[in-house]
């Protein structure tokens, strides 16, 4: 049974590299199956307990589309060593008003990519520690701390044969993952 997948990618820049690996991701052998919808978290406003009772439209979006969901695929750059700003505004409206999180129970998984060896692993580290305290069930293994270089997403916007066996495997452990959460059996 495909699994329904919110993906949320944490960069707004036009030809984002993590844009570019998390739509890879979803056309890998293992991963074709599922349904994928990417959250519009850029036309968020900046959060403000506010908009808590009475949120605008695209908060509204982004909490019925997280709800609708089975499972979370977060895809990230690193800024400063953390959480790009917009990604944690996205998890902020959809944790309130306090007592109605959508990310409660929801299994989920953070990959991400960067020029730097050491990918995205401080960024993931900080994102983790956000989810967990939100009562979202974690992926825990395998890590996937992926160093961009520019054969990752071949020209037909898949994942390049030196690294699919390896990003396919990711993805396989995560729709099992998810899929076990959910009580959908996914193919081993």
């Amino acid at each position: 049974m495909p699994l329904k997948i919110c993906v949320l990618v944490g960069s707004l820049r036009p030809g984002s590299i993590n844009r570019s690996l998390a739509e890879a991701l979803i056309r890998l052998p293992d991963a074709a199956e599922h349904e994928y919808h990417f959250a519009d978290i850029g036309s968020l406003p900046l959060y403000t307990e506010e908009h808590d009772e009475s949120p605008p439209e695209p908060v509204v979006a982004l909490r019925e589309l997280v709800k609708s969901s089975d499972a979370l695929l977060f895809v990230s750059p690193e800024y400063n060593r953390s959480i790009p700003g917009v990604l944690k505004n996205a998890i902020d409206y959809g944790s309130r008003p306090y007592g109605k999180s959508v990310w409660k129970g929801k299994p989920s998984a953070v990959i991400g990519t960067s020029i730097s060896p050491i990918g995205t692993a401080l960024g993931q580290s900080h994102l983790r520690i956000v989810l967990a305290y939100l009562d979202v069930p974690l992926m825990d293994q395998p890590e996937a701390y992926i160093q961009w270089k520019d054969d990752l997403v071949a020209d037909d916007h898949t994942i390049s044969e030196a690294s699919r066996e390896f990003l396919n495997g990711w993805m396989k452990a995560f729709l099992g993952f998810a899929g076990h959460h959910k009580g959908v059996m996914t193919p081993s």
